[in-house]
């Protein structure tokens, strides 16, 4: 039996070659997904963002910081959506300045039927508990790296950052923002995360 050995070059382009595929196959089906809503792939990419954020992270800076797009691009996919009812605007009361976007039950529903989109669902199926837990974790690691080595926002859920404690009442709290969390809130992802100590 031959064994290939790879060089470290190698094995970086196999893995990008490898997520670029995958990457290009579930864009492909969430497109198709999409067109039956009337949505481009960016909008439900703001959806899906607006749907696994906290309530500090769901602002039009937030989703453009975590999409990674042109404020100009986000700006417009968010005013589609709310004039297509996805999504609505509240003003932030304690600060009139900031503007929270609230998926509406439609836009909720339509999540829920686009991500993850039916291809993957199945996909997941085959492989084993064991399986699935390998590669999340694996994914996970290269995201960290990429977004460290890079300097990137992390977009954690609040259970892993360096700001979650638990009040005199054992709740989780927020030291940032000094606020209680829910148990919801814990599992949700924040544009303020940090592992840093």
């Amino acid at each position: 039996m031959v064994s290939i050995r790879y060089n470290t070059a190698m094995k970086t382009t196999l893995i990008y070659t490898y997520i670029e595929r995958l990457s290009n196959l579930l864009k492909n089906e969430q497109r198709l997904r999409g067109t039956s809503y009337g949505l481009q792939p960016v909008q439900i990419e703001a959806l899906h963002y607006l749907s696994i954020c906290n309530r500090y992270s769901n602002t039009p800076k937030s989703v453009t910081e975590y999409l990674g797009q042109t404020k100009g691009t986000v700006s417009q996919s968010l005013k589609i959506l709310e004039q297509k009812g996805f999504l609505s605007k509240h003003q932030n009361q304690a600060d009139k300045r900031i503007t929270h976007l609230m998926l509406t039950q439609k836009g909720i529903d339509t999540v829920d039927a686009i991500i993850p989109p039916p291809l993957f669902i199945e996909t997941c199926k085959v492989l084993n508990e064991q399986e699935q837990i390998h590669i999340s974790d694996n994914l996970n690691l290269l995201l960290k790296t990429l977004q460290k080595t890079q300097n990137m926002k992390s977009f954690g859920v609040c259970a892993t950052c360096q700001y979650i404690t638990a009040d005199h009442d054992g709740d989780s709290f927020c030291t940032l923002t000094e606020e209680k969390l829910s148990p919801k809130d814990t599992t949700l992802i924040c544009h303020e995360h940090s592992t840093e100590i």
